[in-house]
């Protein structure tokens, strides 16, 4: 459907405006911005199913739940459960006041992400359905809203699997999970305001670029005086520019008009690249006169990015493309994780698995996860609804509707560099493709298309030909502008306690891929299937509902093939040393055979403790021979050729001749620490804010102990609440639970005992936060 069609049936106004920018910020004043944003996460009431006269103001809802928003509709275990579970309709209610400014103002909610169909209600009056659970939607509550007393939103949250709205429609693999997972907010503006902002620097490698603000201003009213857009560009407190732009007198219109506020040549600027990720600002304001009528602001990054037929150029310069596909989703909780948790997704693959580039599969993920890859330097590859099945002509209009959702929230992040505008590994559709195509292009002119498929006879519409290539070798580029987008994956699933033998012919079957993919320029690198093991179908997976194909695994804690990643960056930002294997001497089929390790050294020494003395038995160069393109080729040590008797393993990194790193194994095989480690020491008491907490056995000198499976006891104290099983089976010797704040300040001490190591507690400091205003 296309907008005026949307606020036709269901009051809406376009929710791709809505949730760019500070929306979703803190509490803002009329006085500080023109406009009023208020957070509405606290104080709702949730019932399971749905309830009689339960959209009615004065209905009883008492006896509902009281939750805070990231909520799941469902607590789940980590695995083994039924998607059944979280299939369901339930029932949201919110009752809010406006302020006092809010007369006279146009009223929205705006709702970031609920999955997967939502019927909003505002004071007994449905305003419509929204159907798609990945992207943003907003609601005007004007004409029914009480300005003078207390209001009633209520929503019927649709979490089935519905043929109708992508991706559903056949199979798809991974868990949608349900609820209001995202955050809410109500937004007062004047009758004419601004409804979205789009940055676009140009002439960004000139020395002196040029900045068009493209600013879209909705008249719900009309304007007879004309008014004055006027364009602040920030780096942090300081005024770099300022520009302005005059509006036209405006009838009533259904659709925003567009205005460009253009800067000239600007001095000064900094680039926003992989390793300086450089930030500003966009302010901008409405006039009237010399009163602001409203005001929006946007994060912004000066950058040139595009895919060419020698590979992906980042400011002129060539950058190979290695990383990982994420889900956004979580155990115990699916998707309903606050902003902390998804910043942590982003800091993990950029700064502990130094990827450069990530895809968004298979949906438009966390606008806090995308603004941590805006802040870390980790490009995006973001994509579109869907896995496989295309739906009849209605289900494509939503699909269409998504490309616009996602673009128009998300057109700021200079993180993003290729819209995926293609479901997943779908067969071609001319008609259908076209049109997602072209919606891209109308909206965002600054950057390529992609549309991910699994075969190369596949019709090109898009600007980039990005293919999943599970096969060995990979297959050459047969198009100019070139990505591989999944690899591995599904065709060697692994499991922390899998045997050694296993996880080095996972390492191995990354490292190749990787191999490959540097041996041509005209391939622009790879995104390896996948990041974090996750939940999914009965069809699909090892029987547990895991599929069991990350790198890490669903807890984010690493498997050895994550050290093949975290490997390829420069010793200058990281000196990287990590075995693709546990030291143990018959975790093969026979005996332990080949010791591969990943590392940016240049040279290894190997030693092993026998009567209390380290003996070298082995030194060894990066194994050129099986990866001869790798700028970090991984070491392969054959340890048939050297005679040696078992103890404790010791591992020297050299650059240059020096030595600049050492691990160390124990071969006693014996479980000799346990420790937990949390995220983060200091949380918001806003009832949402979440860090994780990891569990771990190791030996003496810190390395996993793979095989410890023991019941960890947890105890909670303190005003926060224990997101994971209790007690807690450890596999592959860690695994992680989640600690989520209270809305009461105060010190949580989480102790965690294992039957044999002792406990260990961790403290985490709940931080008192201002209640929320309406």
């Amino acid at each position: 459907m296309d907008r005026r069609d949307f606020m036709k049936t269901g009051s809406a106004l376009l929710a791709g405006a809505a949730v760019g920018g500070k929306v979703f910020a803190q509490d803002q004043s009329a006085s500080e911005t023109g406009r009023i944003v208020l957070a509405i996460n606290r104080g709702w009431r949730y019932s399971p199913k749905f309830v009689d006269g339960g959209h009615e103001p004065a209905f009883d809802d008492s006896s509902f739940d009281r939750v805070v928003v990231p909520h799941t509709n469902v607590k789940l275990p980590w695995h083994g459960f039924d998607d059944k579970d979280y299939e369901f309709i339930s029932l949201y209610r919110r009752k809010f006041r406006l302020p006092a400014e809010a007369r006279g103002k146009r009223v929205f909610v705006d709702f970031e992400g609920v999955m997967t169909a939502s019927t909003v209600w505002i004071n007994g009056k449905r305003l419509g359905e929204y159907k798609g659970g990945y992207t943003p939607f907003s609601f005007d509550l004007t004409p029914h809203v009480n300005f003078d007393g207390d209001n009633v939103l209520a929503v019927d949250v649709d979490s089935t699997e519905r043929a109708d709205i992508p991706p559903f429609g056949y199979q798809i693999d991974y868990l949608t999970f349900g609820g209001i997972y995202r955050e809410v907010a109500l937004r007062i503006v004047p009758a004419t305001f601004i409804e979205n902002i789009f940055a676009q620097p140009k002439d960004v490698l000139s020395g002196n670029p040029t900045l068009d603000v493209q600013c879209f201003v909705q008249h719900l009213e009309a304007s007879r005086d004309g008014l004055t857009l006027e364009a602040t560009l920030l780096d942090g407190d300081k005024t770099i520019a300022k520009a302005s732009q005059k509006l036209p007198a405006s009838a009533i219109a259904a659709e925003p008009s567009s205005h460009i506020v253009a800067f000239g040549k600007l001095n000064g600027i900094e680039l926003w690249d992989l390793k300086s990720p450089k930030l500003y600002t966009v302010k901008v304001r409405l006039l009237r006169g010399s009163q602001s009528i409203d005001e929006d602001t946007r994060r912004i990054g000066f950058r040139e990015a595009q895919f060419t037929d020698h590979g992906f150029e980042l400011n002129g310069k060539i950058i190979k493309l290695r990383g990982l596909d994420h889900h956004q989703t979580f155990p115990f909780v699916g998707q309903a994780m606050p902003g902390r948790a998804q910043k942590r997704d982003a800091y993990i693959l950029r700064k502990q698995l130094h990827c450069n580039i990530v895809r968004t599969s298979h949906y438009p993920q966390s606008r806090h996860f995308l603004d941590a890859c805006d802040e870390y330097g980790l490009l995006v590859l973001e994509e579109i609804p869907g896995w496989q099945h295309i739906g009849d002509l209605a289900w494509q209009d939503i699909s269409v509707d998504n490309v616009s959702r996602m673009i128009r929230r998300d057109w700021n992040h200079p993180s993003i560099v290729l819209w995926g505008v293609r479901i997943n590994e779908s067969r071609d559709n001319h008609d259908f493709y076209t049109r997602t195509n072209a919606m891209a292009h109308k909206l965002d002119p600054t950057r390529q298309t992609g549309g991910i498929r699994n075969f190369q006879e596949s019709e090109f519409l898009e600007d980039v030909f990005t293919v999943n290539d599970f096969g060995w070798p990979l297959k050459p580029p047969n198009h100019p502008r070139y990505l591989n987008t999944e690899f591995v994956g599904h065709t060697y699933p692994v499991k922390t306690i899998d045997d050694d033998e296993r996880h080095r012919q996972h390492t191995t079957r990354h490292a190749r891929v990787h191999n490959q993919l540097a041996s041509n320029p005209q391939y622009a690198g790879g995104i390896g299937w996948c990041a974090f093991d996750y939940n999914t179908h009965s069809d699909f997976g090892a029987g547990d509902r895991i599929c069991y194909h990350g790198v890490t695994d669903i807890f984010r804690e690493p498997k050895p093939a994550a050290g093949f990643y975290k490997s390829q960056c420069d010793p200058e930002e990281e000196i990287v040393l990590e075995p693709a294997f546990h030291w143990a001497q018959s975790d093969e089929a026979i005996h332990f055979t080949v010791a591969m390790i990943c590392s940016n050294c240049d040279h290894l020494k190997l030693f092993v403790k026998n009567n209390n003395e380290w003996k070298p038995f082995v030194e060894v160069d990066p194994d050129r021979k099986q990866f001869d393109h790798l700028k970090y080729a991984p070491f392969s040590v054959d340890l048939t050729e050297s005679k040696w008797k078992w103890g404790d393993l010791r591992i020297d990194g050299y650059l240059n001749g020096k030595q600049v790193v050492s691990k160390t194994y124990s071969g006693l095989g014996v479980d000799q620490k346990f420790s937990i480690h949390a995220d983060d020491h200091e949380l918001d008491a806003d009832g949402a804010d979440t860090t994780r907490v990891v569990l771990r056995v190791t030996d003496e000198f810190d390395a996993i102990r793979p095989y410890a499976n023991d019941p960890i006891v947890l105890t909670l104290e303190g005003p926060a609440e224990l997101i994971g099983d209790n007690p807690f089976g450890l596999i592959g010797g860690t695994g992680a639970v989640w600690i989520r704040a209270k809305e009461d300040a105060g010190m949580v001490r989480l102790t965690a005992k294992h039957p044999r190591l002792g406990s260990q507690t961790v403290e985490v400091a709940i931080r008192s936060v201002p209640a929320e205003m309406a």
